[in-house]
């Protein structure tokens, strides 16, 4: 697989929620933090979004969004309108996955549909840390088109809800965060890390290889070789890029799949560590425990984070 389809794989997406909200009349919520990932579209109408310490973002009918810094933020109507707790609005509504809000008889509603993404803690910093707090997807842009059938989609699941309907908005949620990652890559030119280094010709050549031969016992001079670049040259440019020498990110990467493989079943440590090119158990639970602070077997037995609760907000 190419790198970005490998790491969506190791995030383990764990709960993808959406609903639907819809509000008339002047109106301002804030919600509070939020794990991992955030995303939605206007499907009518406008809004303000402010994530606390950034700009805010003036969103219009058709334009998407991701957030993913999980500070606290606010959707509005307008600015300067005090804001109620989101939260409580949520938690009082008869249907979370329907909401209404605001002046009902207002005949131009806004209306968002957005949905919430959790991931596995361990890898989710390989993907939030190359985004940032908020992302606007405009709806003229190309890639806004093509999200278009899905959110069609999500808008029937969630105002009809019927029989399956859980399952069908997990995995439409799931699409929707996909292709916003997509729209985000194509429309901006400087990405940071790996994310953004996919971009670039021979570095996102270069992450492919690694990925696609990560027990390989690469050198720099090797990855250089296949990119057709000189050493120092590559060696400077994948670092400017992706923020980690190659070896190191290829060490980064190697034990963060590893440890999805250990968790996953019952194989032996020695088995693990020769799948992902290591010599011996030893080398292999010495990088470990550098990576992930402790060692292979104890991380086996750790019970991971339970799968987060539904989110009620939008």
């Amino acid at each position: 697989m190419d790198p970005l389809s490998d790491v969506l794989t190791l995030l383990n997406i764990r709960s993808a929620f959406s609903s639907r909200f819809e509000a008339g009349g002047r109106w301002a919520l804030r919600f509070r933090s939020y794990r991992h990932i955030k995303i939605g579209s206007i499907l009518s109408g406008a809004c303000l979004l402010t994530v606390d310490g950034s700009p805010s973002l003036r969103l219009s009918a058709g334009d998407c969004y991701l957030l993913t810094g999980g500070r606290p933020y606010e959707v509005a109507s307008d600015p300067g309108i005090k804001a109620e707790d989101g939260h409580a609005v949520y938690l009082d509504a008869p249907n979370s996955r329907n909401v209404r809000y605001g002046d009902a008889s207002d005949p131009e509603p806004t209306v968002i549909i957005g949905g919430s993404i959790t991931l596995d803690d361990m890898t989710a910093t390989l993907l939030l840390d190359c985004l940032p707090p908020a992302v606007r997807i405009p709806a003229d842009s190309p890639p806004a088109r093509t999200l278009r059938p899905v959110l069609g989609m999500l808008t029937h699941e969630t105002a009809t809800e019927p029989l399956g309907a859980t399952v069908m908005i997990e995995h439409l949620t799931q699409i929707l965060f996909v292709q916003a990652l997509r729209a985000h890559l194509s429309g901006e030119e400087d990405v940071p890390g790996w994310l953004g280094a996919l971009n670039d010709p021979r570095i996102g050549a270069a992450l492919t290889l690694m990925h696609q031969q990560a027990a390989r016992r690469w050198t720099v001079a090797d990855l250089a070789a296949e990119v057709d670049m000189s050493r120092s040259s590559f060696a400077l440019r994948f670092k400017t890029l992706v923020g980690l020498p190659p070896l190191d990110y290829l060490l980064q990467w190697r034990i963060r799949s590893a440890a999805e493989t250990l968790r996953a079943g019952d194989r032996t440590v020695a088995s693990v560590a020769a799948e992902w090119g290591y010599a011996s158990e030893s080398a292999f639970s010495n990088a470990f425990k550098r990576v992930t602070g402790q060692p292979p077997a104890r991380y086996r037995t750790a019970k991971p984070p339970p799968p987060a609760a539904p989110p009620v907000h939008e």
